[in-house]
């Protein structure tokens, strides 16, 4: 395999998580008594670009079809992230009723919303049909397509190239990465600014978050990374702001090359910190192996040693992140019996791999389990916070990354 940026051969894995199915393929009953597909879950490190990205076997029609089940709408706080972003964004970018916005995979509408109901006109780019029609409800006008650099010529020749392009965790689900960007310089107004928000690779490493890994995820970036991809499209990263989403991510602006404003302090030192962290060094990348082991062996003797012991276990979020975690780790109903969820698309359906059956948030006060997973650590204190009662009673919330916690 060559890298997906540079075209240089990769040599060095960076994880190998096995086989595993796509971690947004949630099934139906019907769907246990039929073959369910597995693919390699492998990273390469690129030593020429330091570009972190999965082995090439999925294809993104496969993972991102008509009936996939996440929707940004589901999270109060990242409803709230959004808002704030709207308001920020028109405000430094002085926005208005003749600007015009565009936001690349825009899913059920969380983000534009905003947008609309500000009188400023927008666009969503979204090919999962479930989310768009979601969208759609909401008034947000949505192109169903995926992005690339055909989309973004055709939107450019239309007159529609934008003020304001957003891309909130998109960047790493793209399989041509060098093709997207190009689309977001060709959609992009000359003076415009392209935004794009994503998990930080040096967070990654960090702090063992071994289960953002999964087959929809194609990269997995740095800020040295996304420089030189920009550069390569004609673009430049202006400023950058570290953000606590999702476990440390970072939003980068970007602009034109030849775009006349200056690029921040910020950029300089964010890559200085990089280079300090060991992102240039193959030794940081090649060591992560081992600690992720580590998280796995310590989650699944948590759930081994409950279970000998009597007491009852049950999970919460139904997250891709989840999902990594049990089918990394071997996880079956026998050990972890059901999760809750409160997105209604995913209640009824089973967790692919695992096959744990999803149930209604009301399934907790119900059966009032000794211990509840948080498998969407970054959601743990909106969790904790939605189950205070339970808690209450004597129910343990856990975490499994960046190391096993038992609050």
């Amino acid at each position: 395999m060559n890298c997906r940026h540079c075209s240089h051969r990769l040599h060095h894995v960076f994880l190998d998580l096995g086989f595993a199915p796509p971690s947004n393929a949630y099934l139906g009953a019907a769907d246990l008594q039929a073959p369910e597909r597995y693919y390699p879950l492998k990273l390469f490190v690129c030593e020429h670009c330091w570009l972190v990205q999965t082995e090439d076997y999925a294809q993104a029609d496969e993972l991102f079809n008509g009936d996939y089940a996440y929707f940004s709408s589901t999270s109060t706080s990242w409803l709230a992230h959004a808002a704030r972003y709207t308001e920020q964004m028109t405000r430094e970018l002085a926005l208005h009723a003749g600007s015009f916005v565009i936001e690349v995979a825009s899913n059920d509408g969380y983000l534009l919303k905003n947008f609309v109901a500000a009188g400023i006109p927008c666009l969503g780019i979204e090919p999962t049909a479930s989310t768009a029609e979601a969208a759609e409800r909401l008034g947000v006008p949505v192109l169903r397509e995926f992005f690339g650099e055909r989309l973004g010529q055709q939107l450019a020749a239309g007159g529609r190239q934008a003020d304001l392009i957003a891309g909130n965790n998109v960047y790493a689900h793209v399989p041509d990465i060098n093709d997207f960007t190009r689309g977001l310089r060709a959609a992009l107004k000359p003076g415009g600014t392209v935004t794009l928000e994503f998990p930080h690779l040096m967070r990654l490493i960090e702090q063992n978050q071994f289960d953002t890994v999964y087959h929809e995820h194609f990269s997995y970036l740095s800020l040295q990374a996304v420089s030189r991809i920009f550069a390569a499209a004609g673009l430049r990263v202006r400023h950058v702001e570290e953000l606590p989403t999702h476990g440390g991510s970072l939003r980068v602006y970007g602009c034109h090359a030849d775009d006349p404003r200056p690029s921040t302090r910020a950029v300089a030192e964010l890559l200085a910190e990089e280079q300090r962290r060991g992102l240039s060094e193959l030794a940081t990348y090649l060591g992560f192996q081992a600690r992720a082991d580590r998280v796995k062996d310590d989650f699944v003797a948590f759930l081994i040693e409950q279970k000998r012991a009597g007491r009852t276990v049950a999970a919460y979020g139904a997250a891709a992140k989840g999902n990594t975690l049990l089918n990394y780790g071997g996880v079956k109903p026998d050990l972890l019996p059901f999760v809750c969820d409160a997105a209604a698309a995913k209640q009824g359906k089973f967790m692919p791999g695992s096959h744990l059956p999803i149930l209604p948030p009301e399934e907790l006060a119900k059966r009032r389990p000794d211990f509840v997973v948080i498998l969407p650590w970054n959601l743990a204190a909106e969790v904790r916070q939605q189950n205070a009662a339970l808690a209450a009673l004597g129910t343990r919330f856990v975490t499994a990354v960046p190391k096993l916690e038992i609050a």
